[in-house]
C-alpha cells in the first residue's frame, strides 16, 4: 500500500491535532505536518511535499483560498481538501476555482474525512455531501448554447465522461477495448482542447455541459 502523507493547516490547535491523530490512525495515512497559517504550510509544503493537504479557509497571514492557489499552481503534485464550516454555494465555488480537489465541512464525521483523503490521494474530486448536491445543480445550469458549442472529438466525449464517473486510465482502456497509451494520448488530447489540466476541472466541465448527471 501506498502511503498518503498529509499536512494539516488551521489556526486551531486542538483540531489540527485531534486530525491529525486520527488520520495517523488509519492504515495506509500519515499526518506528516502541522501549520497555523497558510505561509507555515507552503514551507511545510516545499520541504515535506505531501500528497494531500488539508487547510481551513480562515487563517491569518495567508488564508485557505490563497493558500490553495499558490498550491495548486507551484506544487500541484499536493492535492489540497478545504475545511470549513460553511456550506453556502459561493465558498465551495471559490475553493474549487482556486484549485481544490476537495471540500468537507467541519461536522463531517470520521468516516467521510478517510473516503475524502483516499479519494482526492488517488486524483478524484470530493464535496460533502451536505454541499455536494446544491453545487453540482448549480454547474449543470448550462446555456444550450454553450453545450452546443462543444470542442470535443466523440471519443473524447467518451473519455471525459468515463474520467467525470471516477474511472482510471487503465480502468477506460480497458472498458473501450484500447491500449492504456491510447486512452492516455486521448486525456491528454482533450485536456489541452478545453486548456483544463487537471482531473477536478474536468469532471466541472463534463457537469457543466450536461455529460454526466449530477443526481447520479
Amino acid at each position: 500500500m501506498t502511503l498518503i502523507r498529509v499536512v494539516i493547516a488551521d489556526d486551531h490547535t486542538l483540531l489540527r491535532a485531534g486530525l491529525c491523530g486520527f488520520l495517523a490512525s488509519l492504515d495506509g495515512i500519515e499526518c506528516v505536518g502541522e501549520a497555523a497559517d497558510g505561509i507555515e504550510a507552503i514551507t511545510l509544503i516545499e520541504s515535506l511535499r505531501p500528497d494531500v493537504l488539508m487547510t481551513d479557509i480562515s487563517m491569518p497571514r495567508l488564508d485557505g483560498l490563497g493558500l490553495t492557489t499558490a498550491v495548486a499552481r507551484d506544487y500541484p503534485s499536493t492535492r489540497v481538501i478545504i475545511l470549513s464550516m460553511h456550506t453556502e454555494k459561493r465558498y465551495v465555488e471559490k475553493a474549487l476555482q482556486a484549485g481544490a480537489m476537495g471540500y468537507l465541512v467541519k461536522d463531517s464525521g470520521t468516516a467521510e474525512v478517510e473516503l475524502a483523503v483516499r479519494s482526492v490521494a488517488r486524483g478524484d474530486s470530493y464535496l460533502s455531501p451536505t454541499v455536494s448536491r446544491h453545487v453540482v445543480s448549480e454547474y449543470a445550469r448550462l446555456t444550450e448554447a454553450e453545450a452546443a458549442q462543444d470542442p470535443l472529438t466523440p471519443r473524447q466525449r467518451e473519455i471525459l465522461k468515463l474520467i467525470a464517473e471516477g474511472l482510471t486510465t487503465k480502468a477506460i482502456a480497458r472498458h473501450l477495448k484500447i491500449s492504456t497509451k491510447t486512452a492516455d494520448t486521448h486525456r491528454v488530447q482533450l485536456m489541452d482542447r478545453l486548456n483544463i489540466h487537471d482531473i477536478a476541472g474536468l469532471v466541472r466541465y463534463a457537469i457543466r455541459t450536461g455529460l454526466v448527471d449530477p443526481d447520479v
